[in-house]
């Protein structure tokens, strides 16, 4: 059938939108990365049984489907040539006494203010969290800076309603045959390939599935390529009494590093980290030699906490902060790092994110550092870091002129084959996308690849969803935005 006639189709079949017009697939064609593909199809389904349809449609004439929130991606994880399928309109909010059960349209903003309303919160937090989807959430199995106390998106699910590549609605982990399927493959991956860190978005996480109770948990990370996520059912918890936030400035990121693994040790709810490039840009005064910052917070014990905390840090003791509204403040510049980021790096300047995420086991913080210094002296860049120092996963702004491009896949080679010897993983929470994904046999091994194929084919057997992601090959795909 012609794409044309694939548009008509679809307009006549299904109660939600359908766009075609060059303005909207332009639109579509870009998300927070500095990748393009035009789409042919933009479908924003009302309900179950558009999803379903555009699915079975997309499925007989063998082109793409490929789910969309709010596009904040930053390796072009919703980005593909056939079929966008925006959730806006999954947008429902039920909240329960210890879980929430939200839409894949959802913003997490708006599940903010809801969940606050009932002293309640919950525990994903990307930095620019009040503008993602849930849906995306899930799907590159998002974290944040409360990770370190309560996981990741993954630890936090508890039921996932979805639709497979073939049309077919199915609820983890109620459907216990779905369950079984994927435990028979969870059980024949070799566990001792997958990183031991505490944040880990890269492939599959099969490595999470025990029983078929943890069947739920295969989508988180999976970038849509194994269903379409409808809704979620996720953990809440109660907001804390009080909280108390250390701001520490250090000489050195090597002792901000080797602190790290002092202070969690305290468990904190936060421990989290910015270079220099990123706190000059805060309202605040630091010394002339401060080369970082640590950002650490606890919500529980904090008298305790309070009085013996100086004797975990080497650094300087710039700010302890009570007060909630000062803390919401501070934990603000902290969460604008990317953006301070991007103000700082000329357009020019900027290059692909490829890098920007590795996780490496707590102990090897000060050598994931140490890289970072060598890569920059054998390649010519320049890097803006920050990140979760807590779980070992620090974002990295590479500065290079963009006539220099080419450079980025021989950075990148260096810079991955470097954190797997270190025991990391190339990617803590913005998944693997267009950026990585060819990264991911080298991370895992054969043995672990075959299985990720063997799960991807049992969910969608005609590889429609989100194509040329995680069990792809290919690297780079399609081009950048025009320069």
């Amino acid at each position: 059938m012609k794409i044309s006639e694939i548009r008509k189709l679809l307009k006549n079949l299904i109660s939600g939108d359908v766009y075609w017009d060059k303005e909207i697939l332009e639109f579509y064609s870009v998300d927070a990365s500095l990748y393009q593909i035009f789409p042919k199809i933009i479908v924003i389904p009302k309900s179950e049984k558009d999803v379903i349809t555009t699915i079975k449609i997309a499925n007989k004439n063998k082109i793409s489907v490929t789910a969309r929130g709010a596009g904040t991606g930053l390796v072009g994880n919703s980005l593909n040539e056939g079929i966008i399928i925006d959730l806006r309109n999954f947008d429902s909010i039920n909240i329960q006494k210890n879980f929430v059960e939200i839409g894949a349209g959802v913003q997490k903003g708006s599940l903010d203010k809801a969940l606050k309303k009932k002293h309640k919160f919950s525990a994903p937090n990307p930095s620019i969290g009040p503008y993602c989807a849930m849906g995306g959430i899930i799907g590159n199995n998002a974290s944040g800076s409360k990770t370190i106390k309560y996981g990741s998106t993954l630890e936090n699910l508890i039921e996932i309603t979805f639709i497979d590549g073939k049309g077919k609605k199915i609820i983890l982990p109620q459907n216990q045959t779905f369950g079984k399927k994927i435990l028979r493959i969870a059980k024949k991956i070799d566990v001792s390939k997958f990183p031991k860190v505490s944040k880990n978005s890269c492939g599959y996480r099969l490595d999470s599935i025990n029983s078929v109770q943890d069947a739920h948990k295969i989508l988180a990370g999976s970038e849509g390529t194994l269903g379409i996520i409808l809704s979620a059912k996720m953990k809440i918890r109660s907001l804390p009494k009080k909280r108390l936030l250390f701001v520490v400035e250090y000489q050195s990121v090597y002792d901000a590093a080797s602190d790290c693994l002092k202070i969690s040790k305290s468990k904190p709810s936060g421990l989290e980290f910015v270079d220099r490039d990123t706190l000059v840009n805060f309202d605040f005064e630091f010394k002339k030699n401060t080369k970082c910052l640590l950002f650490v917070e606890y919500d529980t014990n904090i008298d305790t906490k309070s009085k013996s905390f100086a004797k975990l840090v080497s650094g300087k003791i710039s700010k302890k902060i009570t007060k909630e509204k000062e803390i919401e403040k501070w934990w603000k510049y902290r969460d604008l790092a990317l953006s301070f980021s991007l103000k700082s790096i000329k357009f020019q300047d900027r290059v692909p994110h490829i890098i920007e995420d590795a996780t490496v086991p707590l102990e090897k913080l000060g050598e994931l550092f140490s890289l970072i210094e060598k890569t920059n002296k054998k390649f010519h860049t320049k890097t803006i870091m920050y990140g979760h120092a807590g779980n070992g996963n620090i974002h990295v702004r590479i500065i290079s002129k963009r006539k220099k491009i080419f450079l980025i896949d021989e950075i990148s080679k260096y810079y991955f084959e470097h954190v797997f010897k270190l025991g990391g993983s190339i990617t803590g929470e913005h998944g693997d996308g267009i950026a990585r994904s060819w990264f991911i046999p080298k991370q895992y091994g054969p043995k672990n690849f075959k299985a990720f194929i063997e799960l991807k084919k049992m969910l969608d057997p005609s590889n429609i969803l989100n194509p040329n992601k995680i069990t792809s090959h290919k690297k780079h795909l399609k081009k950048l935005e025009p320069l």
